[in-house]
């Protein structure tokens, strides 16, 4: 489950936060306006996470991985950015 100290690391100036709870995170990314779903099963370990990912509000979301916890999803998150406005097309 995310506690609230996870939950700190969604910066409102980085991230709209659309939806958090303590095991949903949904955020749109205010640089590329992709649309991230980070969800914490705690399964098969807690702390695992699964980091989903669309490019626009109509299109269905697709795996973009795992991370061991939402620091981690969020720095993942992050690096697509980075390497999306790099010059590949938003």
């Amino acid at each position: 489950m995310f506690n609230r100290e996870d939950l700190e690391c969604l910066d409102p100036g980085y991230f709209e936060i659309i939806y958090m709870d303590d095991r949903d995170v949904t955020i749109m990314s205010r640089n590329t306006r992709h649309i991230w779903y980070i969800h914490n099963p705690e399964y098969p370990l807690p702390g695992s996470c699964v980091i989903f990912h669309k490019h626009k509000v109509s299109h269905p979301y697709h795996q973009h991985g795992r991370s061991s916890a939402l620091q981690q999803a969020v720095r993942s998150i992050k690096r697509h950015d980075k390497w999306q406005m790099g010059g590949r097309r938003v």
